[in-house]
């Protein structure tokens, strides 16, 4: 697998950081939140290093295929069972703040808030 010494969650697959993980094969790792903004708050991350969406190609359809198709299924599992939101941050302006392609999955809760205000 492809990995940057630096990055947080090379880390975290390499198990060098623990996690709680709920999900884990040989493209993906899925695992709580350390800081969750909302009751079931996952995040799901390919194992190879890939800065952002930004940088994916054709290459990467599998993992990402595989990023969404499980997001469903782990959100449900998890205590989302009427809907969650599915978020990828990409670069400086999109709010991404570890550069490793991951995907939250947000959900557990009444009603999740506006993601941006139409003001």
């Amino acid at each position: 697998m492809s990995e940057d010494s630096n990055c947080i969650f090379c880390k975290i697959v390499s198990g060098a950081i623990a996690c709680r993980k709920v999900h884990e094969d040989d493209e993906i790792l899925a695992l709580h939140d350390v800081h969750p903004l909302a009751p079931v708050h996952l995040l799901i991350i390919p194992k190879i290093h890939i800065a952002s969406l930004l940088e994916c190609s054709d290459s990467h359809r599998f993992i990402l295929g595989g990023m969404m198709a499980l997001a469903g299924r782990l959100a449900v599992a998890q205590g989302a069972n009427d809907g969650f939101r599915s978020i990828i941050n990409t670069g400086r302006v999109g709010g991404q703040e570890v550069y490793h392609l991951h995907m939250h999955i947000l959900g557990g809760q009444e009603r999740l808030p506006r993601m941006l205000s139409r003001t």
